[in-house]
């Protein structure tokens, strides 16, 4: 199966190095989006730049591609769903729960120059980044690309609503799968509230698995994938 990665704030396409190997081992056709802002020096990026790559490697594939999307751009994946709701077999959701229409997509720290620097760990942490050495947390922090002003504030446009006949797989690094579900029935993310299809997985870990258990990242989702 095709699967298309998503990354979220301050990743570019390499955080999923040590993923796509054991799903390429699996029979999967796993690659990473490029998007605008992230890792191209397009600073000026926009959210409808980079919703407009992830169309354009949904439209590029032969088969309905499972898409995987991280933190922030799990809103990111929705709109890619809502924008071709036909063309996406599952979307696994990374740690991170979509906007609502109307909402900003990412606007959470200061602006600086235009870009949202990555605002070091105090905000993270705790259990997100538990399971971060400090060589770990010194390779993220020296990679961080800052994100582009005009796509944390763009603001998050949704008209579709075949998006919820879509399957979604919540992925509960962080948080757990229970916690997840209690949020969800509280409508704290009405989006997933009226999916038609709602599953959880576990995974022991931070708030970023693709660097701390990428081959137990693999296998889950290698098992979603399987599951279509």
């Amino acid at each position: 199966m095709e699967i298309l990665f998503i990354g979220g704030l301050w990743l570019d396409g390499t955080a999923w190095d040590a993923v796509t190997p054991a799903l390429e081992a699996l029979g999967h056709r796993p690659r990473p989006v490029p998007l605008p802002g992230q890792g191209d020096g397009h600073s000026s990026a926009t959210l409808d730049e980079q919703l407009a790559a992830v169309l354009a490697a949904v439209d590029a594939t032969a088969d309905k591609p499972l898409l995987v999307a991280h933190s922030a751009a799990c809103t990111l994946g929705w709109l890619a769903v809502d924008a071709r709701p036909e063309r996406v077999a599952k979307l696994a959701l990374i740690g991170g729960f979509p906007n609502e229409d109307g909402q900003l997509y990412a606007d959470f720290f200061e602006m600086r120059d235009g870009a949202m620097p990555f605002p070091g760990w105090g905000p993270f942490e705790g259990a997100d980044s538990a399971d971060l050495d400090e060589e770990l947390r010194q390779r993220i922090e020296a990679d961080a690309i800052p994100v582009p002003e005009q796509v944390a504030r763009g603001v998050v446009r949704l008209s579709d609503e075949r998006r919820y006949e879509v399957p979604v797989v919540v992925v509960c690094p962080e948080f757990t799968p229970e916690q997840a579900r209690e949020w969800i029935a509280a409508g704290e993310a009405p989006e997933l509230t009226r999916a038609k299809r709602v599953e959880f997985v576990d995974i022991d870990s931070g708030h970023w698995p693709m660097f701390t258990k990428p081959a137990e990242l693999a296998r889950l989702l290698g098992a979603v994938a399987a599951e279509h």
